[in-house]
């Protein structure tokens, strides 16, 4: 961490998290601007083009087969004859009549499920590319095809790799584009429903000064008199509050513990992720990388406006204020995108975030919370994170660079191994980094 860097010290808090949208509205998908009628997003096709592919390739395999089996009847006698050895009179050792209803077996599987029901899902192709490969792997060994004639080499060999290019087909062509559609789509969803600005917004204010450590063993009136023009009033909100100053506190010693911080990877531009095993949280993982830009320009980017991240970062596919509770504190729900190539499906997170301004750097902490409004869905895993969040350290030297740390501590839930859930974590983070870096580049220019 650069000297001379007191993350105690308050400048001021923020009273406004999202003044750069002057709307304190809660923003929410179903709720369009009550001033601007919001743009439809373009319509969503109800098969993609690149599963349609998909399937066609599915017949071409069937067919292909097909045409190979009939060619060698055609050879050895009579296509009726030959018909007869291999059907009626069916061997195993001999035949090449299984080979054939093993495509037909494919071709069905996966119409059904890729086709007919539409599954975003590999479950079925496994199954199918198991079968194949076990099936033509024991026929090769015990049979004699290969002592027939070039046919015995051409049929399994054909219908093994087939099998396996479908596999790869699904997995990285339209498991992956798909996944990539449907972000795109919720982005302009979010950004067509995002509720305007307000005509006369109101003036934004410094706020009062405090001590993180002194207001978690605050009174109930210092959590009321937090902001000074949006408040905590209810339990609820309250709860919010002491939850988002839990968050800020951990992630604070967390930063003061950088001596203790484990080397793990980094990238080809220098980015660095660490990890800390954190009392009563588990193991923590901490990005840490500098950027050329001010610390301002990353602070609006990222932390000031949240439910805009979704149109430039590949890794979030929703990301919605379900509300503001005071001028520091929001409640949001969050989906992440699949990671690992579509082994980590999706998963919704909500959580409660607290925003500072301090004099040497901007921190936005959080965790995971219960709202009522947003029960857990059928759709996703609902993950669950512990205390967390961004900060960005300005230069004293440069202000045209600062430091960017992301502090992740998160449990996916679901039956995914821990040691691969660790891995994918690095992945996706530097995977953000460089979405980071290119927004960064799209929107530089204007703040020089």
């Amino acid at each position: 961490m650069p000297s001379g860097v007191d993350y105690r010290e308050l400048e001021g808090s923020l009273p406004a998290i999202a003044s750069l949208n002057a709307s304190y509205s809660q923003a929410s998908l179903s709720l369009p601007s009550p001033y601007y009628p919001p743009l439809p997003p373009g319509e969503r096709k109800a098969f993609s083009d690149v599963r349609r592919t998909f399937c066609l390739f599915v017949t071409f395999d069937l067919l292909f087969i097909t045409l190979l089996w009939i060619i060698e009847l055609n050879i050895s006698k009579s296509i009726w004859t030959s018909l007869e050895n291999e059907v009626v009179k069916y061997n195993f050792v001999s035949s090449f009549f299984d080979i054939f209803l093993l495509a037909v077996f494919r071709f069905l599987c996966l119409q059904i499920g890729y086709a007919a029901f539409r599954l975003r899902h590999w479950w079925v192709i496994a199954i199918t590319t198991l079968v194949t490969s076990a099936f033509l792997i024991a026929k090769v060994i015990i049979s004699d095809l290969f002592s027939q004639n070039a046919f015995g080499y051409v049929l399994p060999i054909t219908s093994f790799v087939v099998a396996w290019l479908e596999t790869w087909f699904l997995d990285f062509k339209v498991l992956t584009q798909e996944a990539e559609d449907e972000r795109v789509y919720l982005a302009a969803v979010n950004a067509a429903c995002e509720p305007a600005p307000l005509i006369c917004p109101r003036a934004v204010s410094d706020g009062q000064f405090y001590s993180p450590p002194e207001s978690l063993a605050g009174s109930e009136e210092d959590l009321d008199e937090e902001g000074i023009g949006r408040r905590a009033v209810t339990e609820q909100d309250k709860q919010f509050v002491r939850q988002g100053r839990e968050a800020m506190a951990v992630v604070e010693q967390i930063l003061t513990q950088e001596e203790n911080w484990k080397f793990e990877k980094t990238s080809e531009l220098g980015d660095a992720v660490y990890t800390l095993e954190i009392p009563f949280h588990g193991k923590t993982f901490i990005l840490k990388a500098l950027l050329q830009c001010s610390a301002e320009l990353v602070y609006q980017e990222v932390i000031l406006q949240p439910e805009k991240m979704v149109q430039w970062n590949r890794t979030v596919s929703v990301c919605q204020i379900l509300q503001r509770v005071d001028d520091n504190t929001m409640v949001s729900y969050d989906v992440s995108a699949g990671a690992a190539g579509g082994v980590v499906s999706p998963r919704d997170f909500v959580n409660v975030r607290r925003v500072e301004r301090r004099r040497d750097c901007y921190i936005s902490a959080g965790m995971a919370t219960n709202y009522i409004s947003k029960p857990p869905h059928n759709r996703y895993v609902r993950g669950e994170n512990g205390p967390g969040g961004f900060v960005v350290l300005k230069s004293n030297s440069n202000p045209s660079v600062c430091t960017f740390i992301w502090v992740l501590n998160t449990d996916l839930k679901g039956r995914l191994p821990r040691y691969l859930i660790h891995q994918s974590l690095a992945a996706t983070m530097f995977e953000f980094m460089s979405h980071l870096r290119q927004r960064i580049n799209e929107v530089h220019v204007p703040y020089r």
